[in-house]
């Protein structure tokens, strides 16, 4: 547990320093606890999710990096990896594809890489996956 909350603040150091660097994402702490972490992202321009801000939920386990963290949508999307009811994400490096290299800002890129090129075959939300080739031509 004293690696994963090193690590932790190390990243918690490394976010404040980029607030400035990466305006599609903002990051924070819990205040009490370095294991939850928050997340507002920008929606991914030319896709539909643009203009929209999003907020997701990091549950960091003690194990980190060694497991990935859970991570979910707060803010409703209509998307094909996120499950409507739950905000749960399908991704790949939040499953098997993880490795400790991953950090919680980076993970953040991905979910914003996932909004603009969702994958279909893997689909959280059927309705939604139906529907790319209209929404992401």
């Amino acid at each position: 547990m004293q690696a994963s909350r090193a690590r932790l603040f190390k990243e918690y150091k490394e976010v404040q320093r980029e607030k400035v660097a990466d305006p599609d994402i903002q990051l924070a702490c819990d205040d009490t606890n370095i294991f939850k972490w928050t997340a507002l992202i920008k929606g991914p321009s030319e896709t539909p999710f643009e203009g929209g801000v999003f907020q997701l939920v990091f549950s960091v386990p003690e194990q980190y990096p060694l497991q990935p963290p859970q991570v979910r949508f707060l803010t409703k999307i209509f998307h094909p990896n996120v499950h409507f009811k739950t905000g749960e994400i399908c991704l790949d490096i939040l499953k098997n594809a993880w490795s400790p290299a991953w950090t919680l800002q980076s993970v953040c890129r991905a979910i914003i890489a996932l909004m603009a090129h969702p994958e279909p075959d893997s689909p959280l939300n059927c309705d939604s996956g139906n529907l790319v080739d209209v929404l992401f031509v």
